[in-house]
């Protein structure tokens, strides 16, 4: 059984994909080539479903950010649970992110 998956769905100019298990060093490369594969202006993170992310994990948002804001697209997350949103806010990345409570409120 896989620690990690991904669903991509597509709305108009919003991509949203859709993150379950564990974002760690091991699940990254799957992470990158969805990031790089999708072509839409709003590209969102469903976190909702992720039980763990690292380190790594968070680097890999983190860059992914940068790159869709040099291309003039923008990153959104999708709150995740208590234990998820804590990295982001022990490493005071809250204020560098967009985040939204559930897909509906991804806008273009």
């Amino acid at each position: 059984m896989s620690r990690f998956g991904l669903q991509t769905t597509a709305n108009g100019p919003v991509a949203l994909i859709t993150l379950r298990g564990e974002l760690d060093m091991l699940a990254i490369a799957e992470l990158e080539a969805e990031l790089e594969r999708v072509v839409e202006d709003v590209v969102a993170l469903d976190l909702r479903s992720l039980l763990f992310l690292d380190s790594a994990g968070l680097r890999t948002i983190l860059l992914a950010r940068d790159r869709l804001d040099s291309e003039d697209r923008r990153l959104v997350l999708v709150r995740g649970s208590r234990d998820v949103q804590r990295v982001f806010e022990i490493t005071r990345t809250t204020e560098r992110l967009e985040f939204v409570d559930a897909p509906e409120r991804v806008s273009s």
